[in-house]
């Protein structure tokens, strides 16, 4: 197909991609509840995905350890060498301690406005918000019984919502959600996004580097790495090509 039949085909998905009316209606509530200007942040680290990553963690409380285990059905944590070849893979979600540090690593202010875009049953949250102590999620901001009347989906758009009209994104684990967020705010011009690389993290550590020295090569890592840009959100789109 042509550059210009491609640009219209990919920028008539993305325009026609909308919420119906009453979610993009408790969208636009929620959002306008969070003060500006904030940082969305998708922090994956619930029990299911953690035993779906098939990864191990040393020093978890043991609630979450069980919830975990309880959680892994037939699939087993790697062990041994196998385990180490995953992490160095960046298959390992972050935990809520590792993010904060990654992102103080990056020099976001520690005063920073956050909405935390998360699923339920996040573990270990309080060891990130005892470093980012201005965060905001859907629980905090709306009415508790519309939170206990949706469902899981209904949760996950409005978080999709806020992070696309968000000022920056960050994601710990980049997923569909994560992809379909990154393409539509490349779409619709916001640039300030990118995607934590649990790689980087996972191989600095193997080698010994903490504190001060994991800190700046993390911030190296990440300062050339995958920054959301104009027409870089799926490379076959053209959705940079203006017809």
């Amino acid at each position: 197909y042509p550059l210009d039949a491609k640009s219209a085909l990919c920028q008539g998905c993305y325009n026609a991609l909308r919420l119906n009316k009453a979610l993009e209606a408790k969208g636009s509530e929620l959002f306008k509840l969070i003060p500006k200007p904030f940082l969305a942040l998708h922090l994956r680290f619930e029990p299911d995905m953690v035993a779906y990553s098939q990864c191990e963690y040393q020093g978890l409380p043991s609630t979450s350890l069980h919830a975990i285990e309880a959680s892994r059905g037939d699939r087993k944590p790697w062990t041994g060498d196998a385990a180490r070849i995953w992490r160095s893979r960046g298959k390992c979600p972050l935990t809520p301690k590792e993010t904060a540090f990654v992102l103080q690593s990056l020099k976001i202010p520690t005063n920073t406005t956050i909405y935390l875009a998360a699923g339920d049953g996040l573990m270990e949250m309080e060891d990130f918000t005892a470093v980012y102590t201005n965060v905001y999620t859907k629980s905090s901001l709306l009415n508790s019984e519309d939170i206990f009347r949706m469902h899981g989906n209904t949760k996950a758009a409005l978080d999709y919502y806020v992070s696309i009209n968000s000022d920056a994104y960050i994601a710990t684990y980049f997923g569909n959600m994560d992809k379909m967020v990154s393409a539509m705010r490349a779409v619709n011009g916001h640039y300030k996004t990118l995607a934590l690389s649990r790689r980087a993290f996972a191989n600095f550590t193997a080698i010994g580097l903490k504190g001060v020295e994991l800190a700046d090569a993390l911030w190296k890592s990440h300062r050339e790495d995958f920054v959301m840009g104009r027409g870089t959100a799926l490379p076959d789109c053209f959705c940079e090509f203006t017809l």
